[in-house]
């Protein structure tokens, strides 16, 4: 069976050469198969996604004018000929995020232009962390655009922790500047929008844990949207058990519970194959209550400290002596965000954010 293709491998030879005839269109006598030639050399296959996107925009670079402003300019309206949909179309923020930052005035409205094909959440990144006061009000002015995605990035990238993007240490200090855009955005018509919303204030509830909740509580209106940005936007919170967290939802940090019938499947496993957990809890209240039901996995570590990993259950509303039964595979295999080790390792139940039950299994090589 093929290896599924990496997502790197969909920045191709076709979705390329449609870019770079683009720019030919707009700068007669660029030879398409020269520039396409040189984007695609000897260490095309080496390079990793954003490598590639650098690769594409750094090449373009060399066959526009020197001065930016035409080069942009050129860049501009070949984005105006392609289309969205394909990972490629990146290289045109990338292109302003390498020779822009330091011509903002020509640069942001580029940005503008080229998130909708693409989203500039990552290129975005050096405009806000060398002009913060001036990017706070470009953010603003972006949550009241027509365009979604354009409001979609005065969220996505504003955040304090985006992933695979430029730290902005400044944010995760002080969300302040933060806040008033997600204000516009969070009952936004969009639910992509309102989605990045939720990621946004995850991102700040891990630093600023009670401004999350202080925002979410007063957003609370009741309505699908916004409890479904609130779950989002705390998952974070929940899975750490955070009473604050957990009493917005309707959870609480007592739950009236037994939990039994807690086993591993084997209790000695091997690294690269599986084990299976299965629990039952039963209600023991009078009345009915939200459960968030988790199991945690304290992972053995080099330090031998262990490194525990919340895997999500199941969130139910149960009736007084009610049963719910939980059946997990936990994969053993070795990941490059955790590595499996020798050792023993330990299974908790965890029932709105606390731990009930614990069982332990062994893993060998």
């Amino acid at each position: 069976m093929a290896d599924p293709p990496l997502l790197k491998d969909f920045i191709d030879r076709p979705s390329v050469t449609r870019i770079v005839m683009a720019v030919a269109e707009v700068r007669p006598g660029l030879d398409v198969e020269e520039v396409v030639g040189c984007i695609f050399d000897d260490d095309w296959e080496d390079r990793a996604l954003k490598q590639r996107v650098r690769h594409i925009a750094m090449t373009l670079r060399s066959v526009l004018p020197d001065d930016y402003a035409e080069a942009l300019a050129v860049m501009r309206q070949a984005g105006e000929l392609v289309q969205s949909g394909t990972m490629t179309v990146w290289c045109f923020n990338d292109f302003v995020e390498e020779y822009g930052v330091d011509d903002p005035d020509l640069s942001i409205p580029a940005l503008e232009q080229f998130t909708k094909l693409a989203s500039a959440e990552f290129a975005v990144r050096p405009f806000i962390k060398r002009y913060p006061d001036r990017m706070t009000d470009q953010m603003l002015v972006w949550a009241n655009s027509d365009d979604a995605n354009v409001r979609r990035l005065a969220s996505e990238g504003f955040r304090p922790r985006l992933p695979w993007g430029m730290g902005i240490p400044a944010l995760k200090t002080d969300p302040g500047p933060i806040l008033p855009v997600l204000e516009v955005l969070y009952r936004d018509p969009s639910e992509v929008v309102r989605r990045s919303v939720a990621n946004n204030l995850n991102d700040i509830s891990k630093d600023h844990p009670a401004v999350a909740v202080e925002t979410l509580a007063r957003w609370d209106d009741g309505s699908d949207e916004v409890t479904a940005l609130t779950k989002h936007a705390l998952r974070t919170l929940l899975k750490a058990g955070d009473r604050s967290a957990m009493a917005l939802l309707g959870f609480s940090d007592q739950p009236q519970v037994r939990v039994s019938g807690l086993q591993m499947t084997p209790e000695i496993a091997a690294v690269g194959t599986s084990v299976h957990v299965e629990f039952s809890v039963t209600s023991t209240a009078q009345a009915p209550q939200w459960l968030m039901l988790d199991y945690a996995v304290v992972f053995q570590n080099a330090s031998g400290t262990g490194s525990r990993k919340v895997f999500k259950g199941k969130v139910v509303e149960v009736d007084p002596a009610e049963v719910v039964e939980i059946k997990r595979k936990i994969s053993l295999q070795q990941m490059t965000t955790r590595r499996i080790l020798p050792g023993p390792h330990v299974v908790q139940v965890q029932v709105n954010g606390a731990v009930l039950a614990s069982v332990g299994f062994d893993v060998i090589e």
